[in-house]
């Protein structure tokens, strides 16, 4: 799929959000000279292109008290990462679970989900429970821990220059 620059324009506007009003397409489409049916179908559209993954809330989990917050790592079978991927991104402690390839000899981990907590314990407990869940398909795994946030943001558009 293509975007055009009104496509571009849509994504732009809402790439810090949406607005926090009422009917939020009709606001962007007031902000952009288009109406909210306009706007919603060239979503849809690149929704349904892969252009947008999802519309979606983000809570601060921060503000929420997840102030324990560990990207958990693990060294499993690549034959079975993708299945096991999806049992662990689907538990209600997991933010994000994605696949990446490994650094050996150093890094072997291939499996990465970043776990929330209200405490250390809480994130090891759930860490525990992951573990519990792969059993002898993990070979290795360890925890990261946050120290601050250097980034809470989605992806931004670079100013196209004209």
């Amino acid at each position: 799929m293509t975007i055009d620059t009104t496509d571009r324009a849509i994504l732009s506007a809402t790439q810090g959000g949406l607005p926090l009003v009422a009917q939020p397409f009709a606001e962007v489409g007031r902000w952009l000279g288009l109406d909210e049916a306009d706007v919603i179908a060239r979503m849809d559209r690149m929704q349904a292109a892969g252009v947008i993954r999802r519309v979606a809330l983000a809570p601060n989990h921060y503000a929420l008290g997840m102030v324990a917050n560990g990207m958990t790592v693990w060294d499993v079978e690549d034959s079975a990462a993708d299945v096991l991927g999806e049992r662990i991104g689907a538990l209600p402690f997991v933010s994000h679970c994605y696949l990446r390839p490994r650094a050996l000899p150093d890094w072997p981990f291939n499996l990465f989900a970043m776990v929330h907590g209200s405490s250390r314990d809480e994130v090891e407990a759930h860490r525990e429970e992951i573990a519990h869940m792969l059993g002898a398909d993990c070979r290795a795994c360890d925890v990261l821990y946050s120290a601050r946030i250097l980034k809470k943001t989605g992806m931004r558009l670079r100013k196209e220059a004209h």
